[in-house]
């Protein structure tokens, strides 16, 4: 398994993330990391590994976009002083531009989320152990829904950064959409966005995928 007793682990990005934790940091017993994916590793690592301790941090900010979480970098994530960070970003990004689509000042553009996601990247890569870019996705089983074409074309962006400064991919969207095969979107998300305990698992189940995880049986 890639973490190593004593280690830090801080997880990054908005509501999805955040999901009702603690402030100024998420930490700590029952909802002090939330009651989403962050709360699930932090379980499930603790149920593996009752001999060995992990410092789960969520920092996850409800509404935040790339621009909002780089602003807010320093005091969040660097503060911490991390051994392992997570960024999942860019939700709020693109849902901006399909429900305030007449307020220009809330959007984020591609090139302006790139950006913000390159100067994450910079100011992290080579002061911690490794760095996670998890993609923005959309829990929608139609690829021609707009707002799911302009999650993908985010999430790509947000793949070439990874890429660029060698920051471990995580692809989610493929994940949902299997799921999707099956199931009606409102089973995990009634918004398409924000994920329920299901959706949260299969976050959850891709982290722990690539992080080298003991299975639980």
């Amino acid at each position: 398994m890639l973490f190593k007793n004593g280690e830090r682990i801080v997880f990054a990005g908005d509501s999805t993330t955040d999901s009702g934790r603690k402030r100024p940091y998420g930490e700590g017993l029952w909802d002090g990391v939330g009651n989403g994916y962050v709360r699930n590793i932090d379980s499930i690592l603790s149920v593996l590994y009752p001999d060995q301790r992990f410092h789960i941090t969520n920092v996850g900010c409800s509404g935040a976009t790339s621009g909002a979480m780089l602003a807010d970098w320093e005091q969040n994530v660097e503060a911490c002083h991390p051994d392992w960070v997570f960024v999942m970003i860019g939700a709020n990004d693109v849902w901006r531009q399909f429900d305030e689509p007449t307020l220009d000042h809330s959007k984020i553009t591609p090139e302006c989320y790139r950006a913000n996601l390159e100067a994450v990247c910079e100011r992290t890569i080579g002061k911690v152990k490794g760095m996670f870019i998890m993609s923005p996705f959309y829990m929608e089983a139609n690829n021609a829904d707009p707002m799911k074409m302009r999650m993908v074309e985010y999430a790509g962006i947000a793949r070439e950064v990874a890429e660029k400064y060698g920051a471990t991919w995580i692809d989610l969207q493929p994940a949902f959409d299997e799921h999707l095969q099956y199931r009606y979107p409102a089973y995990i998300s009634w918004d398409r966005v924000h994920p329920n305990w299901v959706g949260s698992m299969i976050i959850t189940r891709e982290i722990l995928k690539v992080i080298g995880a003991d299975p639980l049986y």
